[in-house]
């Protein structure tokens, strides 16, 4: 038996793996990981897989990466962990100066949660605790678009709507306003992103004209709905919605814990609008893909509204255990370091470049109806008819079928659905941006042949993929 046999038993025999139909894995190996080191992760028999998608996202400077490393074992030496309420500690007041510094003017609190999800229960609940702390209580639903994902947590999840996600727990979920969503996908035929995007804010007007009485907050992906497939929109849509949450008297936030830190190709996506939102929510890169860590910056002003005398219990009584760990500190001063002293942005308009020229013939593959790209995302759509987009039945599970294939050839590239994409660590070279469109070519071709038989269960999901 070999290593990883062995502990793939080891693993099968106590594990509930997240995002996973278990029985899956009677057909389908896990695979155990030994060792990373830069875009590579390595298993238990030496096989190499470059790691396209950065470990769901998270992973912006390579595995095992040594400034990150070094910085974060320095720290282990000094303070493993301290309570955040009534103590501080030197990481986290630094990390939210260079926070404060490096996000869009106005926000100037920073408040620290453990994960994405969590990060979005905060940023929801602080917009509803401000207006009631406000006198308007009757400001308590929020707006958001659809096809969207904000997390698994049960007001992320409300917040959300991606069925596979959803459905299952709809009578848990908070009502919630749903606006059509921007994704430049669906655009008319010869219809620029930008034209469609600004139409279809349309919607988004007519529902804060109807509803803004009511309505606390919209929160929105901005530019790229992840969870969703990767669809795109322009800029445009997001100055126009804080011009109308302006006029409506409504917050604005912003989901950036998958795109934030250079995914889009500026530093926040919200930068691309000029503009700052009233929360913007962090995570993912946050600590260059090392500790759990989300965090949840606002306004002094939204601030002010809770600061007053405990008996007039207008504080915000939320916590989490691991609030502003300082090891998740230290990794994250280490990667904003790494921005800082490498130019990262500028560097990955090239990387950029590449990806889009690797993938540009599969443009007119006869089963991929749009090759998409905004900064360092790129995705591929493979559809069963080119000219109507139609899609492929779910239950044939295409792109399961691209991600065994890449794994034989050694490439990490999990689908969500029948969507393959990029999203890998800003330190991989343009020579592996040029084998993983190889191997996504190939994945591609396999996939869309035309007798491919329905893979693993029948009942399986629609989405091969779930952010975390």
């Amino acid at each position: 038996m070999s290593l990883n046999d062995s502990w793939m038993r080891r693993d099968l025999a106590v594990l509930w793996h997240p995002c996973t139909q278990m029985k899956d894995h009677e057909q389908l190996p896990l695979i155990p990981i030994r060792r990373g080191e830069g875009v590579w992760l390595e298993d238990f028999d030496g096989k190499r897989y470059l790691d396209a998608v950065s470990s769901w996202w998270v992973n912006v400077f390579g595995h095992a990466n040594p400034r990150i490393n070094q910085r974060i074992k320095d720290q282990l030496d000094q303070l493993e962990h301290v309570m955040l309420a009534g103590f501080s500690h030197q990481p986290v007041v630094e990390l939210s100066e260079r926070l404060v510094a490096l996000t869009p003017p106005g926000l100037e609190r920073v408040f620290y949660t453990d994960n994405g999800s969590t990060g979005i229960e905060v940023a929801l609940k602080m917009s509803f605790h401000y207006w009631r702390n406000s006198g308007r209580p009757r400001k308590q639903r929020f707006v958001t678009l659809t096809n969207s994902y904000h997390g698994e947590t049960v007001a992320a999840m409300s917040v959300g709507d991606v069925a596979l996600f959803t459905d299952t727990y709809k009578p848990l979920l908070l009502d919630t306003l749903k606006v059509p969503s921007p994704d430049c996908y669906q655009r008319p035929e010869g219809m620029s992103w930008e034209d469609h995007s600004r139409n279809m804010f349309a919607h988004m007007e007519q529902t804060l004209a109807e509803h803004h009485e009511e309505v606390a907050a919209v929160i929105i992906e901005p530019l790229i709905q992840g969870a969703g497939g990767m669809r795109m929109y322009h800029p445009i849509y997001l100055k126009l919605l804080r011009e109308a949450c302006d006029r409506y008297e409504v917050h604005l936030i912003h989901d950036e814990i998958a795109v934030g830190f250079g995914r889009t190709g500026t530093m926040f996506a919200c930068e691309q609008a000029g503009i700052s939102p009233d929360f913007l929510c962090l995570s993912k890169a946050l600590t260059g893909g090392y500790l759990p860590m989300a965090a949840v910056l606002t306004t002094d002003r939204l601030y002010q509204a809770f600061y007053d005398d405990y008996s007039t219990l207008r504080a915000f009584l939320h916590s989490h255990t691991y609030t502003g760990n300082p090891l998740a500190c230290a990794a994250a001063l280490a990667t904003l370091d790494i921005f800082a002293e490498d130019n990262v942005i500028e560097a990955n308009k090239a990387l950029a470049a590449r990806m889009a020229s690797a993938t540009a013939h599969l443009a007119e593959h006869p089963h991929v109806a749009e090759v998409r790209q905004t900064g360092m995302a790129l995705a591929i759509e493979m559809v069963q008819d080119k000219a109507s987009k139609t899609a492929y039945p779910w239950q044939e599970r295409r792109g399961l079928q691209v991600y065994q294939h890449a794994l034989k050839r050694g490439a990490l590239l999990r689908p969500l659905g029948s969507v393959v994409y990029f999203l890998p660590p800003y330190t991989i070279t343009p020579e592996q941006i040029d084998f993983l469109a190889e191997v996504a070519s190939e994945g591609i071709d396999i996939a869309t042949r035309a007798a491919v038989s329905v893979a693993l269960q029948p009942g399986a999901p629609s989405n091969f993929h779930d952010p975390g």
